[in-house]
């Protein structure tokens, strides 16, 4: 059976190499989290193995992260080879210690190489936990809005102290989120620029409901 995938169908291509990510974020407590992440390589059947029909799996990462929610600072790191092509490719997994006390923020991707680059760790681990970054930050969105409906405020940014955190918090991190640019601007005047977000107000819609009444 083949793997779902996001991308268009590939049946008519010579298939040469897959790799799959994989991250998810829990809540745990009111001042924790903990993302897993998880890194695949696997190559199509026959490529190394003649007459094997099934796709054989070169590398397989794991890491778990607990992460606090103030600062994003990462308490505690687990890393896992699950499939590895060399019998020493586990031995670098305990230096990945030297993640607890790094926020995941800003400049975590530099810290990284720093860190592990070349022959200081695992590539395949590295690139894994430059995807998992992102995934923790976008699941800040998530905990501000469970927050606000836990105190029985409305989602989204109608809270003028809301709007200006998360304005900080995002500012000049893509073009939409530019500090100079028209979105930054509009939400400072106080507009619902961007809210709800599309799959959001496309979803409402669906759902026969309001989008403008979600905030």
């Amino acid at each position: 059976m083949k793997n779902e995938s996001l991308l268009p169908d590939d049946e008519d291509l010579d298939l040469l190499h897959t790799r799959n990510y994989e991250a998810r974020v829990y809540w745990i407590s009111q001042d924790e989290l903990m993302v897993r992440g998880a890194v695949s390589d696997l190559k199509p059947p026959m490529t190394y193995i003649e007459g094997d029909p099934n796709h054989l799996e070169m590398h397989q990462m794991q890491v778990e992260l607990r992460v606090s929610i103030r600062g994003l600072t990462i308490t505690d790191a687990k890393v896992l080879f699950e499939t590895h092509p060399h019998g020493g490719c586990p031995m670098i997994a305990a230096d990945y210690e030297k993640l607890i006390g790094l926020s995941i923020a800003r400049g975590f991707n530099h810290k990284i190489r720093d860190l592990f680059g070349g022959p200081r760790g695992c590539t395949h681990t590295n690139a894994l936990l430059q995807a998992m970054a992102p995934a923790v930050v976008q699941s800040m969105w998530s905990v501000s809005t469970r927050k606000q409906r836990e105190e029985n405020r409305k989602p989204g940014m109608s809270d003028p102290e809301e709007r200006l955190r998360r304005v900080a918090a995002n500012t000049n991190t893509c073009h939409i989120w530019a500090e100079d640019g028209d979105h930054i601007a509009a939400i400072k005047r106080g507009e619902r620029s961007g809210f709800p977000p599309i799959p959001v107000r496309e979803r409402l819609t669906e759902l026969g409901r309001d989008p403008e009444a979600w905030e």
